[in-house]
């Protein structure tokens, strides 16, 4: 592999301990290769909801995402390692995948888990759906 193949990578975030062990790969592959990090959280809109309205539902999350991000741009940042961000809203793999080829990222790393069961069982597996869609690599940390 050449110092190249890594030279953008995603991390899709989402508040776990998952995420977090995929964003501190990451920084590996920053220190190993000098690779770019951009992160990306997405608020996933086809959960149903009926305890909250939908506006309401959407800001309680996107001010979540919006925190998430800020916290693991600290956490680089300690580090010495800048950060592009992204805050969307939609289906998570296909806005993972739309960032991932827009900033033309050689390779995503994401957690094996992040989402609660329920979540999980709606949605299936995200890292699994982004392993077999992606375009370029896909690392998935346990």
């Amino acid at each position: 592999m050449t110092v190249n193949s890594f030279k953008k990578i995603l991390v899709p975030i989402d508040g776990s301990s998952y995420s977090e062990k995929a964003l501190k790969r990451a920084c590996d592959f920053v220190e190993a290769f000098g690779s770019e990090i951009i992160l990306i959280y997405v608020v996933e809109k086809s959960i149903p909801i009926n305890l909250l309205d939908r506006k309401e539902y959407l800001e309680i999350l996107q001010k979540f995402g919006t925190k998430i991000l800020d916290k693991s741009k600290r956490t680089l940042s300690k580090r010495g390692i800048p950060a592009k961000t992204f805050l969307k809203e939609g289906n998570i793999v296909n806005e993972i995948e739309k960032v991932a080829k827009k900033e033309k990222c050689n390779l995503i790393i994401v957690g094996n888990k992040g989402l609660g069961s329920v979540a999980r069982f709606l949605l299936g597996s995200i890292s699994n759906k982004i392993s077999q869609l992606s375009l370029c690599s896909v690392l998935i940390v346990k």
